[in-house]
């Protein structure tokens, strides 16, 4: 059964070019020349991997990935010809799996299609919701909810909530935080587990007046039992 690859991008001589490579290369190919058109289309297909360029007509790339990641897990791609850190960082807080820039050598896309699409077949079995508390958090919708108010939480914060929430009573260590939620090859700020602790903590310690992340110190940080 082919893979079937969803490409938002509005440059249709690009769209074209991968269209014809992507083809050549076993897989079916589904074009969207805009924003709103691509995310009716990625979140109405049965897609196992997206190609989404972040300026676009209609909705940009960001927001098109903020809306799909409400709603599904697919495997994201982020194509454009901006290179700043600022860019980068925010498609991938915001849950892409992955960003290339242009121009790119089709080899190097190639490459890191299958490298999204074997991560999407690992997490491809739909996992259970984890509760601790009043906390609920389903990883399968990416929803989170506190009794019954919804958390707005960033694609890292939620990662980094999962992590702590499926680790229950077991101290994680900075380091293994920083593996698990933003990969081995991370290279940004070594304060950055830090940084998002606090923002867990201020939207939802904070808020429902309880403490549910707790500082080891000298050591990471545990969600307790429950979550008190």
């Amino acid at each position: 059964m082919a893979v079937n690859i969803l490409i938002i991008e509005d440059e249709a001589a690009l769209a074209r070019f991968l269209e014809l490579e992507l083809t050549h290369e076993g897989y079916a190919v589904t074009k969207a020349a805009d924003g709103r058109e691509g995310l009716a289309e990625a979140l109405g297909g049965q897609y196992d991997l997206v190609l989404l360029d972040v300026m676009l007509p209609g909705l940009n790339g960001l927001e098109v990935l903020r809306r799909l990641r409400a709603e599904s897990g697919v495997p994201v791609i982020m194509v454009t010809a901006r290179d700043s850190v600022m860019d980068k960082v925010s498609g991938l807080d915001m849950g892409a799996n992955d960003y290339i820039t242009k121009p790119f050598s089709i080899e190097e896309l190639l490459a890191r299609i299958r490298a999204a699409l074997r991560s999407g077949a690992v997490s491809e079995k739909r996992p259970a919701p984890l509760r601790c508390g009043k906390l609920t958090l389903d990883p399968a919708r990416h929803t989170a909810v506190y009794g019954e108010t919804p958390l707005q939480l960033t694609y890292k914060e939620f990662s980094l909530l999962q992590t702590l929430l499926e680790n229950r009573d077991i101290v994680q260590t900075r380091d293994m935080l920083l593996e698990k939620v933003w990969g081995w090859d991370y290279a940004g700020e070594t304060n950055v587990v830090d940084v998002y602790i606090r923002y867990l903590r201020q939207k939802i310690d904070s808020v429902f007046g309880v403490k549910l992340i707790h500082t080891v110190r000298g050591v990471g940080y545990v969600i307790k039992g429950d979550g008190t």
